[in-house]
């Protein structure tokens, strides 16, 4: 069996496949960066999917691609919590970045975007993936991120920067208060992926006027830190994987007309598109 996985800050998405390559069975565990939670807990949550313990000894090779393995530090931990599991497979360890090349290529070079719970970029060839610009995080970086709308929306909630509509269902919506908030950014591991849950907020409001201006001037900001830095930008094709680029496809397009950016591809979820890569360019070199 062949494990394929996107790992995300948030969760997982697993595709386990066959020995013919076909799908096996899907499924999902709670996201494993290095960064956020305590590697020694990947073994415990593997072992809690009933799907996963019944067939970690069939595995025997893994590919997973994870947000936070841009490190090879955190490459190798999160390889060695793996194979305390899956003591039979063979496992490579990247940057969830890679899996977004390859999830996002359709035969042409172009810049690559994440825009999930956190966001980054890349430029790649449909070979080599060149990165120019570092990972700075959610506290610095991840513009355009479901975490940087939710921190946005969190400190124009108690600045009192929202419209009273809208502020009348925030409150409704969460009962937030200061001290719960202090405590889940100080003292939760997962901080962003919180932070980033108050982003759920927008879509089913994203035509208001006032949420329409900050994600447009957020993504704006996005394209302007990660994306306009490659010179490549200029020429080519610039694609996105994410649930944010996903759910805002129209107020991105709108921000990256302004700064002249021509956007292509658009993937919500890359679990099926990174596994159809894997049949066609990876996997025929295993010789199996």
């Amino acid at each position: 069996m062949i494990a394929i996985v996107d790992g995300g800050s948030t969760k997982c998405d697993w595709v386990i496949l066959d020995h013919n390559w076909d799908i096996a069975f899907k499924t999902e565990t709670i996201g494993f960066n290095p960064n956020i939670i305590d590697v020694s807990q990947i073994p415990a949550e593997i072992l809690n999917n009933q799907q996963l313990s019944e067939n970690r000894f069939q595995v025997d090779h893994i590919y997973f691609y994870g947000s936070g393995c841009g490190v090879r530090e955190n490459c190798l931990r999160v390889e060695d919590s793996l194979k305390k599991v899956f003591t039979n497979a063979k496992i490579t360890v990247k940057e969830d970045l890679t899996a977004a090349a390859y999830s996002a290529y359709n035969g042409r070079p172009a810049i690559v975007c994440i825009l999930g719970t956190g966001s980054n970029a890349c430029y790649f060839d449909g070979e080599n993936i060149k990165r120019e610009l570092p990972s700075l995080g959610f506290l610095i970086g991840d513009e355009g991120s479901g975490c940087a709308l939710g921190k946005l929306l969190v400190k124009n909630y108690f600045m009192k920067k929202m419209p009273p509509d809208l502020h009348k269902e925030f409150t409704e919506a969460y009962n937030l208060n200061i001290e719960d908030l202090i405590a889940n950014m100080y003292h939760n591991p997962r901080a962003n992926a919180y932070l980033a849950e108050f982003s759920r907020f927008i879509v089913t409001r994203k035509e208001h006027p006032y949420l329409q201006h900050l994600v447009f001037q957020e993504l704006k900001n996005y394209l302007d830190y990660q994306v306009i830095p490659y010179e490549e930008s200029k020429s080519s094709e610039v694609n996105f994987i994410g649930s944010i680029a996903y759910y805002y496809e129209d107020i991105l397009r709108s921000a990256a007309a302004d700064l002249h950016l021509n956007i292509g591809k658009i993937v919500q979820k890359p679990i099926e598109s990174l596994v159809e890569y894997h049949r066609q360019y990876i996997l025929p070199n295993l010789g199996i």
